[in-house]
């Protein structure tokens, strides 16, 4: 697929930039914007003469369209209220494309934290409700492309954006089958949050930020027991199933097979890494059961800044929520499984348009707007987002968005790291239910004291049940 602007849709999609901002009066834009529109066309036919080439019917009628008839256009957008800082952060963008395109307005509703959103978004689409843009959980994305739900955004997105600017994670995730059906926001990875001054009161030094030779998984659970005590756990996290699939690859082990055709949970590999979790809370007594944080009244990001866990295991997003506390945070790669160097795994939410929307050139500009680097770098400076483009991992492009502030030292090492993470199992499985199937069977091993072989058998034959089942469905 050819990925750079054309210059003639460059051209359409300047004039309809100046014509949006002309203003936004029903009335008085109605004769003005016919009047824009056979100048539009106009110059598009220029162009072409210049060029040599022939303006088609379709191009010229397309070009007009664009200009729009100057009414005033709502489209709607949810997404899922993760954290009040990122509502924040999106509001925020939103009233600047709002005030960028004065013909637009979005209504952006969130879903509750703690609702199934994917499941909230399946039934409207049953019922032909879905929002002209949406949030897209990454796990849930190829599900609702295979169910003919989005819009293929191919052509848009080959005309308007570099595929190959994208990391190799990103760059994985949006093609279905050659095709795009989302863009990619961003990137988001589990890493170490740890609290320096525990560190330094234990006499303990800082992890490498190389991922060559940062913590072995050995070295991370004596750090881990050095640091527990009467008042702080050593480290909280690894429980979360949002850590396992990088944990699982890092070891040699996986979700599915090659082609995400059947399961490979039940391995030897995966067994290790959960024995492995389990231990540092029952045998090492160095992490603390998870109810625990609704005991004391505290997140997880507030018991690092309070000293009452000494290690985080998280999403990197919690950098945000971590640079507004009052303590010295420092940051490191997961630690080694294997011989080999640290590796996460990376994932992050799309921007999809409804099949069904009635409005899909201006859910398209949104779309621009919300996955624009100028836009991300302003959340990848806040440490809610990593970037997902290769050009902001250069020395220059990392000098447009490093906050030494927010961020720390750790950061600016690990930028390496970040790019070139592994994509994320979960995304590429044909159904949602293989996520919902494993963390469930195994939050019973973790939380209930299931037998881990029956729990990875159980997983296995479920999810190869459900990969048989959504084959089927989609024959």
């Amino acid at each position: 697929m050819k990925r750079k602007i054309s210059i003639i849709l460059a051209s359409c999609l300047l004039m309809a930039g100046i014509l949006g901002g002309c203003g936004n009066s029903q009335n008085g834009n109605a004769a003005g914007g016919q009047e824009t529109a056979d100048n539009q066309a106009a110059e598009l036919n220029q162009e072409k003469d210049e060029q040599g080439t022939e303006t088609s019917a379709a191009e010229t009628e397309a070009a007009m369209e664009d200009a729009g008839n100057g009414e005033e256009v709502t489209i709607t957008l949810i997404g899922w209220e993760a954290s009040a800082l990122e509502t924040e952060a999106i509001n925020n963008g939103i009233a600047q494309f709002e005030e960028a395109n004065p013909g637009i307005k979005v209504n952006y509703t969130t879903v509750p934290s703690g609702t199934s959103y994917s499941a909230k978004l399946l039934s409207s689409a049953a019922s032909g409700t879905l929002p002209d843009v949406m949030f897209m959980e990454s796990m849930s994305y190829r599900t609702f492309a295979y169910k003919d739900t989005l819009m293929d955004l191919t052509d848009k997105f080959d005309a308007d954006f570099a595929l190959d600017d994208f990391v190799e994670s990103s760059q994985g995730i949006m093609d279905v089958d050659g095709k795009v059906y989302g863009v990619s926001s961003s990137s988001v990875m589990p890493i170490v949050f740890y609290n320096r001054d525990l560190f330094d009161a234990a006499g303990i030094p800082y992890p490498s930020t190389n991922p060559a030779d940062t913590w072995t998984i050995e070295e991370f659970r004596d750090i881990a027991k050095k640091l527990t005590n009467e008042d702080t756990y050593g480290v909280y996290g690894l429980e979360n199933a949002g850590m396992w699939p990088a944990l699982t690859n890092a070891n040699g082990g996986g979700y599915f097979n090659e082609d995400y055709t059947a399961s490979a949970f039940n391995c030897a590999e995966n067994k290790q890494v959960f024995e492995m979790i389990k231990a540092l809370r029952v045998e090492d007594k160095s992490a603390p059961v998870a109810s625990i944080l609704d005991s004391v009244g505290m997140s997880d990001t507030q018991m690092l800044a309070n000293g009452k866990i000494a290690m985080l295991l998280d999403g990197s997003w919690s950098l945000q929520e971590l640079a507004t506390l009052d303590f010295n945070c420092g940051m490191a790669p997961l630690p080694r499984l294997t011989d080999g160097p640290s590796v996460s795994s990376a994932q992050a939410h799309l921007y999809c348009i409804s099949k069904t929307s009635e409005h899909p050139q201006e859910a398209w500009k949104l779309i621009q707007f919300l996955c624009s680097i100028d836009f991300q770098k302003s959340l990848v400076s806040s440490g809610l987002w990593l970037p997902n483009r290769h050009s902001l991992y250069t020395e220059e492009g990392v000098e447009g968005w490093y906050n030494e502030e927010a961020m720390g030292e750790d950061y600016r090492a690990m930028v390496g790291y970040f790019e070139s993470a592994k994509a994320d199992e979960r995304p590429f499985q044909i159904t949602s239910k293989c996520t919902d199937i494993i963390n469930e069977e195994m939050g019973m091993f973790f939380q209930e004291d299931a037998d881990l072989d029956t729990a990875l058998a159980n997983v296995e034959e479920r999810m190869n049940e459900a990969i048989k089942e959504a084959q089927e469905e989609l024959k």
